[in-house]
């Protein structure tokens, strides 16, 4: 199967660590290359997800990453988090066809789940649509090219 992204980044706070390193396996056999930007398996502690979500959401930004994984309770957090970074499109999907359309339609570069509302089996899924997802340009297109200006005129100011 071809994947869309090479190489992501994938980040997560306390909620969304053990599904995390889940993926990050799943992830692995895909043949995909994954960074790990933490939290670590060593951290019981609760973390802040707005520290783990801007790690990933800025190498996606600059380009030095193809995509993202952001995991935190619901991934609204970190979805909230990564939109403020310029040129990250980061989606929170809650079943196939969400993901789906989060590339299709939105060519959606970072994917948010939540540790505490979706199941391995179904977060793994998710990646694998997300994955291989291509987007559909056309119409598509221009709304994307609008919202890259709108971050390049807010960052411009």
């Amino acid at each position: 199967m071809s994947y869309y992204f090479k190489k992501i980044g994938i980040a997560s706070d306390h909620a969304g660590k053990d599904l995390k390193f889940m993926l990050i396996d799943f992830i692995k056999l895909l043949e995909v290359e994954v960074v790990d930007y933490g939290v670590s398996v060593e951290t019981d502690k609760a973390v802040d997800y707005p520290d783990y979500a801007s790690l990933v959401a800025e190498d996606v930004s600059r380009g030095k990453l193809d995509g993202g994984i952001a995991i935190c309770g619901t991934g609204i957090g970190m979805a909230i988090v990564a939109n403020k970074f310029p040129n990250v499109r980061a989606a929170c999907v809650w079943d196939e066809f969400s993901c789906r359309m989060s590339r299709a339609h939105n060519d959606a570069n970072v994917l948010c789940l939540g540790g505490r509302t979706v199941n391995y089996h179904r977060a793994a899924d998710y990646v694998k649509i997300w994955l291989s997802t291509p987007f559909a340009g056309e119409q598509h297109k221009i709304r994307i090219e609008k919202i890259t200006n709108l971050d390049k005129k807010r960052t411009s100011s």
